[in-house]
């Protein structure tokens, strides 16, 4: 196997630490994702050597050399602690694509390092295979995300509130792991040289182009970080996804969607539903998310600040001017996600109907994927009494049809390209909280990694129709319904 330095180690050694490689008693492949595997040319037998099992379990790193774990600080629940860093994580090395493109491998649950603050730097198998799934559902849905590569289990149980575990790493890759944290860690610890460095190695590997703008870079990368992030928040808003745990350590600079803890897909529509169970005050709720993009946007413009100029005034100035367009940056994308979502021409406002639609859900209790797909398929041809059968009252649900009739003219004038749209943004399928649930437990208490395989085979395509594939379109039974997710520490 070759062996790859990541690009990390060119930064200043003070914002990362090297780690020791872990122990573990028994690593075995739980899970290789042969598919994505492709995209750095690594076929099946790559996953079976033990180099790769001893790389992916964290014993060596894949180049010569210690792995390390990443420095960073981070506004948690809006509190600032000041240094967190990978506490079960490491960095083992650097994969590159068929485009040339470096990937960081890095590795959850692998031990621990100078910043486990008391952990044990460990991950179980559930919260492994929760990230491997929704990560891996967020891909095929194309939303920008960190993607899995595998799971190998350590031959030991650990500890949890809910008692022994068994334990696992998750092997997983991001263009970049740099976070908003990354900066404010910098910011309150180095000098700004450092802070200076970080920010080129940063632009060099994710907006290059910005380098010919001299030290007008700085303030044109926060801008492009601002539109990144305006638009990943529509994705996943569009899909009904709540990432659970917005701090400022868990927001790329990359735009991908990263640490997967309590994340979820709602099933019932509610704006302000949270999953989290640490979230008591629903700050991370799915309405408020852009709103908290925005905030943790505007802790990494205070962390940059020095790169914007000499004087204070300069320096508060450029952050504004890089940041203002984000409100309108959101909407627009959020604006047309949802024209797609309902076949509408995104050339008018349709800003009042998308309200009154996200109303109707909310009111008639219905199924947020479900609803949509419902009216794709009117759209194509089936009959209204499914997607008014999706609502708890149905007169509401036939007098928004009807509006709705009316706005696209459908079926006469909603094209061919219109009603293609709606398919390509409307999953029938998505990771649903009770089939994951039913993946771990399988996986957890009866070795059976069945239900876990059979769930990313129905989640890969998610806007196929499939009728081998519907019981995962379901609506979970009350029984079923999960109402808290966790993190997994």
């Amino acid at each position: 196997m070759t062996r790859t330095r990541p690009s990390y180690l060119d930064l200043p050694e003070g914002l990362y630490s090297e780690v020791p490689t872990s122990r573990f008693p028994d690593p075995t492949l739980f899970a290789a994702n042969q598919e994505f595997a492709k995209t750095f040319e690594l076929g099946p037998d790559w996953f079976q050597s033990p180099e790769t099992i001893a790389a992916l379990s964290g014993r060596q790193p894949l180049y010569e050399g210690a792995p390390i774990a990443m420095a960073y600080s981070g506004h948690q629940f809006g509190h600032y602690a000041p240094l967190l860093g990978d506490g079960r994580a490491m960095l083992a090395g650097a994969l590159y694509d068929t485009s040339g493109h470096e990937h960081e491998l890095h590795l959850k649950g692998s031990g621990l390092t100078p910043f486990s603050r008391g952990g044990d730097g460990k991950a179980t198998l559930g919260a492994a295979i929760r990230e491997y799934i929704v990560s891996e559902a967020m891909a095929a849905l194309g939303v920008p995300s960190s993607r899995s590569l595998a799971i190998l289990t350590t031959g030991e149980r650990i500890m949890r509130q809910q008692g022994p575990l068994l334990g696992a790493v998750l092997a997983r890759t991001a263009r970049s792991h740099l976070r908003v944290g990354t900066f404010q860690y910098t910011a309150a610890n180095h000098d700004e040289d450092t802070l200076r460095a970080l920010a080129d190695f940063a632009i060099e590997r994710l907006d290059p182009d910005l380098m010919d703008l001299g030290d007008q870079r700085y303030a044109a990368f926060l801008t492009r970080i601002a539109d990144r992030q305006a638009k990943l928040i529509a994705q996943w808003m569009s899909f009904g996804f709540i990432h659970g745990v917005m701090n400022t350590d868990n927001m790329t600079l990359s735009g991908e969607t990263i640490d997967y803890g309590p994340c979820a897909f709602m099933d019932a529509f509610h704006p302000a539903r949270v999953f989290s169970s640490i979230d008591h005050y629903g700050r991370y709720a799915w309405n408020k998310q852009p709103e908290i993009g925005l905030w943790n946007l505007s802790r990494l413009a205070e962390a940059m600040l020095p790169l914007f100029g000499k004087e204070e005034a300069d320096q508060i100035a450029a952050a504004e001017a890089a940041l203002k367009d984000y409100p309108a940056q959101f909407k627009t994308a959020w604006m047309a996600a949802m024209a797609a979502k309902l076949g509408l021409d995104e050339a008018s406002d349709h800003e009042a109907f998308i309200e009154e639609t996200l109303s109707l859900l909310f009111e008639g209790k219905a199924d947020f994927t479900r609803a949509f797909t419902a009216l794709t398929r009117y759209a194509h041809g089936d009959s209204p009494s499914a997607f008014i059968g999706e609502f708890e009252q149905a007169d509401p649900a036939r007098d928004w049809l009807n509006n709705w009739e009316a706005i696209t003219d459908n079926p006469a004038q909603l094209d061919a390209s219109r009603l293609n749209g709606m398919r390509a943004v409307n999953p029938v399928r998505i990771a649903r909280n009770h089939q994951v649930e039913v993946a771990i437990n399988a996986a957890e208490n009866h070795s059976n990694s069945k239900p876990f395989h059979a769930l990313l085979e129905a989640i890969k395509a998610p806007f196929v129709e499939d009728s081998a594939l519907a019981a995962y379109e379901a609506a979970p039974e009350p029984e079923e319904v999960v109402q808290q997710t966790f993190c997994g520490t």
